[in-house]
């Protein structure tokens, strides 16, 4: 469905305006998307392991460790590639720590997150002091988020395409995937099946926070630049990519595939919208409509499947 929704969306979009598929645009599309898709990627599993989970703090995480990166890059004289590598392995640990705070204290993961969120952000202002960190054009670092391949991002093919071919094998592919399915559709089944759910659980949000980490350093590649409020903007779009993309908010069911194209299918909207002039209220307001709508419908055929 979504693939058609797409084709039909970027005939209409090409309509509205003559330079929605020229290559400029379709260039400035593809480095948009790197960023929030990785972010949307990092909600996937989380989301479909169930309990009312969503991960709240990945924007944080992705400020942090944008400063975490600068800092290590910059002020710590780091390689830059280096300082990535280490920001990862601190973005592992800001995982880590929501995990154990929901599994171990038998948390809401709304409210751990929730309160990451602002632990996190606040970090990456104390260690900044608020300003923005230059200066780690270094070591070819600036080819990631600025240099092409074929004329394709080096963002796209490097990031964006390999994190989401490795999430969806590990959730289609692996018995760790197969575990989230299970415990997203019913938590007692999988620890009376014998599958550790505290560990699976754990696991998911350090996913999520490497994730986000990786999207940090995505960032600061592609502008040169660390701010302490680099994610503040991604983290409800990356919400609503993932429950456009068919993933239940109850768990259990969804898809990295789509995931990915609810990602395509965000990105022309923006694009064209912006293209054609809407304002960027009414753009948000489209999105908030195109997501109850398509909630409306996998319910109904839900309902369908389980009447027949």
């Amino acid at each position: 469905m979504l693939i058609v929704v797409i084709i039909l969306t970027t005939v209409v979009m090409s309509l509205i305006s003559p330079f929605f598929l020229t290559q400029s645009n379709l260039l400035s599309l593809l480095m948009y998307t790197t960023v929030v898709g990785l972010l949307a990627l990092s909600q996937t599993p989380v989301i479909l392991a169930g309990n009312g989970g969503a991960d709240l703090s990945v924007g944080s995480v992705l400020s942090l460790c944008s400063v975490i990166f600068g800092t290590l890059a910059v002020v710590m004289d780091l390689n830059p590639w280096l300082a990535a590598i280490v920001t990862m392995v601190c973005g592992a640990l800001l995982g880590l720590i929501n995990g154990l705070f929901i599994t171990l204290l038998n948390l809401p993961p709304l409210i751990v997150t929730l309160s990451t969120l602002y632990l996190y952000a606040s970090l990456a202002l104390v260690i900044s002091g608020g300003r923005d960190i230059n200066g780690f054009d270094e070591a070819g670092f600036a080819f990631l988020g600025q240099g092409s391949i074929l004329g394709i991002p080096a963002m796209v093919l490097l990031v964006l395409f390999p994190v989401y071919l490795f999430g969806s094998f590990l959730m289609n592919k692996t018995v760790f995937g197969r575990n989230v399915y299970v415990i997203g559709s019913s938590a007692e089944a999988a620890k009376l099946s014998g599958i550790n759910v505290v560990r699976t659980k754990i696991l998911l949000y350090v996913f999520s926070s490497v994730v986000a980490s990786l999207g940090a350093i995505v960032t600061a590649s592609w502008l040169l630049n660390a701010r302490s409020t680099a994610g503040s903007e991604f983290l409800l779009p990356s919400i609503a990519i993932a429950v456009l993309g068919g993933v239940a908010i109850n768990g259990g069911i969804g898809k990295v595939s789509g995931t990915f194209l609810a990602l395509v299918l965000v990105a022309i909207l923006n694009s064209g919208l912006q293209l054609a002039g809407v304002n960027s209220t009414i753009q948000i307001g489209l999105l908030g409509v195109i997501i109850i709508v398509s909630i409306l419908i996998r319910s109904k055929d839900q309902s369908k499947a389980i009447a027949t």
